[in-house]
C-alpha cells in the first residue's frame, strides 16, 4: 500500500505511547486518522494539540474489549471518512510476576485488551476495508515477548505469541485480497505501559497493581527493582521511531516489524532448542522404528 495520502487508518491505544506515535506519522503522511483510547484525558490532550492544524485527525473514546463498542467505533468512523484503509490493533497492557502469583483477574484483564482487542478490530473493521476494494493494511501489536519467553511476563508472553500466530495466518489469507499485515514486535519503548493499571476495570481490580512489577521477580518491586526499571526507561526507544516504521512497512508490505534488531540472537536461541528437538524426536522414531 504504497500510496497513503488521503487514506484513512483507525489507531487503537492512540492517545499515548507508540499509538499516538503512529497518528502523528500519519497525519505526517497525509492520512485522516481515528485516534481511538479509554483514556479521555489523553484524548483530550491529542484533541488540543491538533487543534488548529490541518491535520484531519479526530479523537474517540473506546473500550477495545467491548465488541459492541469497538463495532460502534467502525461506523463512526466510515460516518466521518467515509472510508477505512489501515487498522492499527494497537491498545496493549502488561502484569507481571511468576505465574503462580498471577490470578483469573490478571487473566481476563490483559487477554481482553491485548488478544480480544485485536479480535475485536478485524471483525469489526475488516469487512468495511474489504468493502471499497481499494486494498488496505492491518498492524497487529505484538511484542518482542511475541517470539522469547520472558520470565516473569508469562500471561503478557501468551497474548503477543497469539498475535503473531494470528497475524502471521492472516497475513496469507488476506494477501489474494489486497489487504496487508504487519505485526509490530518492538522491545523497550518509552510510553506508559507499566502504569497500565491506571486503565484497569474496577471490576478487574487486584489488591496490589501487577502492572507496575512486570520487572520483579516476587513480591513488591525493590528498591533496587524500581531503579533497574528506570534505568531501562532511560535507554528506551522514542515512540517516534516507531510510528515511522510503522509507516514505512505499510508501504513496503512488511510482515515483520522489529524495532530492536538486538533480540535477534534471543530468537535463535529458541530456534536452537526447536531444531534440536526435532532432531532428538527424529532419532527416536528412528531407534523405535515408527
Amino acid at each position: 500500500m504504497r500510496e497513503l495520502q488521503d487514506r484513512v487508518a483507525f489507531v487503537t491505544g492512540g492517545a499515548s505511547g507508540m499509538g499516538r506515535a503512529m497518528v502523528n506519522s500519519f497525519a505526517a503522511a497525509g492520512m485522516k486518522v481515528v485516534a481511538a483510547d479509554i483514556e479521555q484525558a489523553a484524548l483530550d490532550a491529542l484533541a488540543r494539540d491538533f487543534e488548529g492544524s490541518n491535520a484531519e485527525v479526530v479523537p474517540m473514546r473506546v473500550d477495545v474489549g467491548d465488541r459492541d463498542d469497538v463495532e460502534e467505533a467502525a461506523a463512526r468512523t466510515v460516518e466521518t471518512f467515509g472510508k477505512i484503509h489501515v487498522l492499527c490493533n494497537n491498545a496493549g497492557v502488561v502484569v507481571g510476576g511468576r505465574i503462580d502469583e498471577m490470578n483469573y483477574r490478571d487473566w481476563d484483564w490483559v487477554t481482553r485488551v491485548n488478544y480480544d482487542g485485536v479480535i475485536n478490530g478485524l471483525q469489526a473493521f475488516l469487512p468495511h476495508i474489504l468493502a471499497h476494494g481499494e486494498g488496505g493494511h492491518i498492524v497487529n501489536t505484538a511484542s518482542g515477548a511475541g517470539h522469547i519467553p520472558v520470565p516473569g511476563l508469562s500471561i503478557y508472553n501468551t497474548t503477543k505469541y497469539a498475535v503473531v500466530g494470528l497475524s502471521e495466518t492472516i497475513h496469507a489469507e488476506l494477501a489474494p485480497l489486497g489487504i496487508g499485515v504487519s505485526v509490530l514486535c518492538p522491545g523497550v519503548v518509552k510510553t506508559a505501559i507499566f502504569n497500565s493499571g491506571r486503565n484497569r476495570p474496577e471490576s478487574l481490580q487486584r489488591d496490589r497493581d501487577t502492572s507496575r512489577i512486570a520487572f520483579s521477580e516476587t513480591g513488591e518491586p525493590t528498591d533496587e527493582e524500581l531503579a533497574r526499571m528506570e534505568q531501562i526507561m532511560s535507554t528506551a526507544l522514542d515512540p517516534a521511531v516507531v510510528g515511522d516504521m510503522v509507516v514505512d512497512a505499510i508501504r513496503n508490505g512488511d510482515l515483520y516489524i522489529f524495532t530492536h534488531p538486538d533480540i535477534e540472537a534471543a530468537v535463535e536461541r529458541r530456534l536452537e532448542g526447536i531444531h534440536a528437538s526435532f532432531e532428538r524426536w527424529r532419532a527416536y522414531r528412528k531407534v523405535h522404528g515408527v
